[in-house]
């Protein structure tokens, strides 16, 4: 047996022993992208005992030596299980960002806690007013002493009901270029001054909320980075952040599709899988799958290797989001009727209602309708393009 098989088979052995019914069930039934916060720090303490809860961060700081294949089946093996699909915010979005860019007072109180799961983060990027054009953003901080009062608000801010903490551009200079004068925080989402609500997404579900700061105090031993200089810190986070993995999540997807249209009848009593037309859709779909993975294990090696990895990252997200879209678009489509009743209850963490129909059938429609949001977050896919042709074309 190769390394590489025994290292599945210890991943395998592991989720098998630790993944409980709960949260498999919870797993299988999320319509979000991520598990909500019950769900999702129950699984993610699992994983810090075993010391798997930040693979990707240097050994110093609680991470693996795990190379570029082990990286990939560890994820391939948690999406194959249906394992929850915990948030990125901490463990890859500040964490490498206070690694990076942090003190050393910074590094020791933030990143064991963020290993942990004791801190919870919420992402202050977005603002009515400035979503794709994050440069733009007004929210301003103001420094009195060893404080700054920050005023103004952020929205699309996921997980904010269930985070104990959070990272926050905020604008500290208005002299220069959009770009100038914005500075990166680190602090407390519960200080005085701060309101939290809920934005209810068009499936039922509460995974935004709005965040309002007014005249809240947050000391300066919250700086990352240089004060002006937050946009530096931002760019480097907005690459992890738009460099995540979309094919093995998907490819799971297409398989328990293919399954559900190899036995549910399309009315002429003879499988889904059956009508050419439908069939033609799947193949193409996983075609463009197979070149999707081979982007992301190109980016995740340069990440791996401290490489700066500019437009691919941009390619991944545009490619990666309509792919998302493609993919429940079709499980709609299998699915037809089954996917009508609005089922919250059965979606629940611990409940003891079952779906109607299929658990496929059960989520579809609700996925369907969040991801028509996820060519858009994260920096829309316009965005991203513009940002393709300058750097590739020059434009």
């Amino acid at each position: 047996m190769t390394d590489l098989n025994q290292f599945t088979e210890e991943v395998r052995t592991f989720i098998s022993d630790n993944l409980t019914p709960d949260l498999k069930r919870a797993g299988e039934l999320c319509a979000g992208i991520y598990a909500d916060q019950p769900v999702a720090i129950e699984w993610h303490r699992i994983l810090n005992k075993q010391g798997w809860s930040v693979p990707a961060w240097p050994v110093e700081y609680g991470g693996t030596d795990w190379n570029l294949e082990q990286h990939a089946i560890f994820q391939r093996e948690l999406i194959l299980a249906n394992a929850p699909v915990v948030t990125p915010n901490a463990t890859r979005m500040v964490g490498p960002v206070v690694i990076a860019f942090g003190t050393d007072e910074q590094k020791s109180h933030y990143l064991p806690r963020i290993r942990s799961g004791e801190d919870w983060w919420a992402q202050g990027y977005s603002e009515p007013g400035s979503g794709s054009d994050l440069a733009s953003l007004q929210c301003k901080a103001v420094r009195e002493g060893d404080h700054y009062i920050i005023n103004g608000t952020k929205i699309w801010t996921t997980h904010a009901q269930w985070s104990n903490k959070i990272f926050c551009l905020v604008r500290t200079d208005n002299s220069g270029k959009h770009q100038q004068g914005i500075t990166f925080l680190l602090f407390d989402i519960d200080l005085p001054g701060i309101e939290i609500r809920p934005l209810i997404s068009i499936s039922g579900d509460h995974e935004f909320n709005q965040v309002f700061f007014e005249n809240v105090r947050v000391p300066i031993s919250g700086l990352l980075g240089e004060e002006n200089d937050g946009w530096t810190v931002a760019k480097y986070l907005l690459q992890h952040e738009r460099s995540g993995s979309y094919a093995p999540g998907l490819k799971t997807r297409i398989d328990l599709l293919k399954s559900f249209a190899g036995q549910e009848q399309n009315g002429t009593a003879e499988p889904l899988m059956a009508d050419a037309d439908f069939a033609r859709k799947i193949a193409a779909t996983e075609i463009e799958l197979s070149v999707l993975e081979s982007f992301e294990q190109k980016i995740f090696s340069a990440v791996n290797s401290g490489d700066t990895v500019g437009a691919v990252s941009s390619a991944i997200k545009v490619r990666g989001t309509e792919m998302r879209q493609r993919v429940t678009e079709l499980v709609v489509e299998a699915v037809g009727y089954y996917g009508l009743p609005y089922q919250p209850e059965a979606r629940a963490f611990e409940t003891n209602t079952a779906p109607i129909g299929s658990t496929l059938a059960a989520t579809a429609l609700p996925q369907y309708l969040n991801d028509r949001a996820a060519t858009i977050y994260a920096g829309s896919n316009e965005i991203q393009r513009n940002i393709m042709t300058k750097a590739v074309l020059g434009l």
